[in-house]
């Protein structure tokens, strides 16, 4: 299959069988990895990692992955670069795409990613915006096909603030692979309309669900996959104290865990939590937490998007 070229902005530009090449790549990169075999299959590339928000694993993922593969990874913080304030995204885009063979970008609106994919002329990666988180996501399909060697047909429920991007992204993404994906969360905190139809489309495709509902009890009985994430996304913090209030019955603990009526349920979280709050310290660190999988996997797929997207 051949991906050359493509950006990845959001799973929705990508077909089933092209997510799933890519999960099988990141599977053979990952077990190369392992054995200590060392690549070079982005030998002589240069990838730039523009940051307007801090991070952990996409900007170690990232990192680590250039260089396993022989490529040069520059790190441009809010701070290095005038991207939107003295110089626009779009000059900002041409110039680094003469100097680069890919960028990546994290921070806050999508159309800035758009706007560096559409004038740079090199592939763009979403790295994570306010809308879509595509890479986190694509690590958490390849962590579930890990724990059950399939997708297809796997409940996965998503518990908690179900309009922030990673609920977007995972309905996307579980849509796309024919899950039976649910959202557990209060009515206020519902994905986009249009969204929630788009995926529906998506799902008939691949005989997949999609699924909104207020009622935790019958959102998680059968789950296969629980997950969660922050209550408070970043740049919300003054609603911290309204939202806790809200969510509080969606909390993923032991006793939600239990109203599976499968011992092989597995809990995902995209880290960081916020123990206590939308996760329990006893869950987050119980046998059925696969989190460090899938903070491990961001590098195994993200490596695989830019091999996939360069070579």
């Amino acid at each position: 299959m051949n991906l050359k070229g493509r950006s990845l902005l959001t799973l929705k530009d990508f077909t089933p069988n092209e997510i799933e090449y890519l999960l099988d790549l990141a599977e053979d990169l990952k077990r190369k990895k392992r054995m200590g075999i060392k690549g070079n299959l982005l030998e002589g590339k240069n990838i730039a990692l523009i940051f307007e928000k801090p991070s952990t694993r996409t900007r170690c993922a990232f990192t680590v992955a250039c260089i396993d593969e022989g490529a040069h990874p520059e790190y441009l913080g809010k701070n290095d670069i005038q991207l939107g304030h003295k110089e626009s995204i779009e000059d900002t885009a041409r110039v680094l795409g003469r100097l680069f063979d890919g960028i990546q970008f994290r921070g806050f609106k999508q159309e800035t990613v758009e706007k560096l994919a559409q004038y740079s002329g090199v592939p763009v990666w979403n790295g994570l915006t306010d809308i879509y988180h595509p890479t986190q996501v694509l690590a958490d399909l390849l962590t579930i096909k890990e724990k059950f060697g399939y997708l297809k047909g796997i409940r996965f429920v998503y518990m908690g603030d179900g309009r922030n991007n990673m609920a977007n992204s995972l309905m996307i993404g579980s849509a796309k692979m024919g899950m039976d994906f649910v959202i557990a969360a209060p009515k206020d905190l519902w994905p986009e309309e249009s969204l929630i139809e788009e995926c529906k489309l998506f799902a008939e495709a691949s005989k997949g669900k999609i699924s909104i509902t207020e009622d935790v009890g019958a959102a998680v009985d059968g789950a296969d996959v629980i997950y969660t994430d922050v209550w408070c996304s970043m740049g919300e913090e003054d609603k911290a104290e309204e939202r806790i209030k809200l969510l509080k019955p969606y909390q993923v603990n032991a006793s939600l865990m239990n109203k599976t009526g499968k011992d092989h349920t597995i809990f995902m979280h995209c880290l960081p939590a916020v123990k206590g709050n939308e996760v329990t310290e006893e869950v987050f660190e119980s046998k059925a937490s696969v989190v460090f999988d899938e903070a491990e996997n961001r590098m195994h797929t993200i490596k695989a998007v830019m091999v996939a997207t360069l070579v």
